[in-house]
């Protein structure tokens, strides 16, 4: 008898392994290539710019069998402004994301931190105003979480962009 709970045991233990071993990376091409998807798609606008909006966005998505996003969630934001750019990078994805085996669907998590290059002194007010005065978006409920994948945080690096003063008369 105990024979044969080890062996049971081997043999789950070794399908377990196996399972796990039947998942590449979830992008066609791989971490690298999914990497330059986002730094060439992701594109900060000037109100981003201008607002030296910067934090972290995590978004949850459901993919198809044919790599398509079926559904996005904005689990997490530092500030809504920075989900618009994550949001039409990962609606230019569709057809790139690769699901387990055996599976119709499947649930990934990745999260976006948005960064700004180090600004010049005259800078540093309008910086200090908008750490101010944001206001995170964040769950109110629980998020149940299934089956999922966390992939690598994707980073976004810009240059801060001065608003222009209007001129009055």
């Amino acid at each position: 008898m105990k024979k044969l709970f080890l062996m049971l045991m081997a043999v789950m233990a070794f399908g377990r392994v196996m399972a796990q071993a039947e998942m590449d990376f979830p992008f066609q091409g791989g971490k690298d290539v999914m990497t330059d998807f986002f730094a060439k798609n992701i594109l900060v606008s000037d109100q981003i710019r201008s607002h030296a909006n910067t934090g972290l966005v995590v978004m949850k998505f459901t993919s198809d069998v044919q790599g398509s996003i079926i559904k996005m969630v904005v689990y997490y934001a530092d500030d809504a402004n920075l989900t618009i750019p994550v949001v039409a990078a990962l609606k230019a994805t569709n057809g790139k994301w690769i699901i387990p085996a055996r599976q119709k669907t499947y649930d990934f998590i990745i999260p976006f931190s948005f960064s700004m290059n180090k600004p010049d002194a005259k800078s540093s007010k309008a910086i200090l105003q908008y750490l101010g005065h944001r206001t995170p978006i964040t769950a109110d409920d629980q998020i149940p979480l299934n089956t999922v994948t966390l992939l690598p945080t994707v980073k976004v690096v810009y240059d801060f962009l001065a608003p222009v003063k209007k001129v009055t008369k």
